[in-house]
């Protein structure tokens, strides 16, 4: 084995261990707190911003495919598609922060549009790095595996597990796929990627710090998403090739 292909493999274990960790008791605490705020909500709020981000989320889910024109060479190496990858994510997290100040500068009703723009920054970065690492992004199943990534990021601990082993196991996985994207867990996805942020952006919202605020929370955002791409990739690679 190369030893670059070494040191992924040592960082990949290194993420798996952190996924799998037992949650903390403060990550506990915080959640047993949102379950319980989320309980205070109408079934017809939940219903509003579970259709919302269902359509937000397929519109890029069926659009920014058309979009997304990186091609790496078949025989290209896992160092050379991983130092195009790492430029997407420092890009993308540099766009997102920018959007973040911009927006958190501007009130509360601009800066709730940054939740629309940022989830397509962060769609449109899956994309990329999905096609950088040799996926193809117009096929369904690839585009649903880029929803779970996007969930293992942004999920609760406890919902962690589940994703990881969904992932973990994808290719065994696909025969239980859904028919379509329709039958898709709408309601969880966008419960626990809305209560991931909540914390880390409500401040955003708030005068004069909402734009500091907002350029650092796009940016870590981002970043987290980033490195959730690149570990869920590097362990279909990886794992495809020691089962070879």
């Amino acid at each position: 084995m190369e030893s670059y292909e070494q040191q992924v493999t040592a960082e990949l274990a290194l993420w798996k261990h952190k996924i799998l960790q037992k949650p903390s008791v403060a990550g506990r605490l915080a959640q047993a707190l949102q379950n319980k705020v989320n309980n205070y909500i109408p079934d017809k709020v939940h219903n509003a911003v579970t259709i919302a981000i269902e359509k937000m989320v397929k519109a890029m889910m069926f659009g920014v495919k058309y979009t997304t024109g990186f091609k790496m060479p078949a025989e290209a190496s896992l160092i050379l598609r991983e130092s195009y990858v790492k430029k997407e994510i420092n890009f993308y997290r540099k766009t997102a922060s920018v959007e973040g100040a911009v927006t958190g500068a501007g009130g509360i009703l601009i800066g709730l549009a940054d939740f629309t723009a940022l989830i397509a920054i962060k769609m449109k970065l899956l994309f990329n790095i999905a096609s950088l690492y040799g996926f193809d992004v117009k096929d369904y199943k690839e585009r649903l595996y880029l929803l779970y990534v996007f969930q293992l990021a942004y999920c609760s601990k406890q919902r962690q597990v589940q994703i990881f082993k969904i992932l973990e196991s994808w290719e065994t996985y696909t025969a239980t796929l859904p028919v379509d994207m329709n039958s898709f867990d709408w309601r969880t996805f966008q419960q626990e990627y809305r209560d991931y942020i909540d914390l880390a952006k409500m401040a955003q919202l708030l005068p004069v710090v909402g734009a500091a605020v907002g350029a650092i929370a796009n940016y870590k955002l981002v970043a987290r998403l980033g490195e959730t791409a690149m570990n869920c990739f590097r362990m279909r690679i990886i794992g495809g090739q020691q089962s070879q």
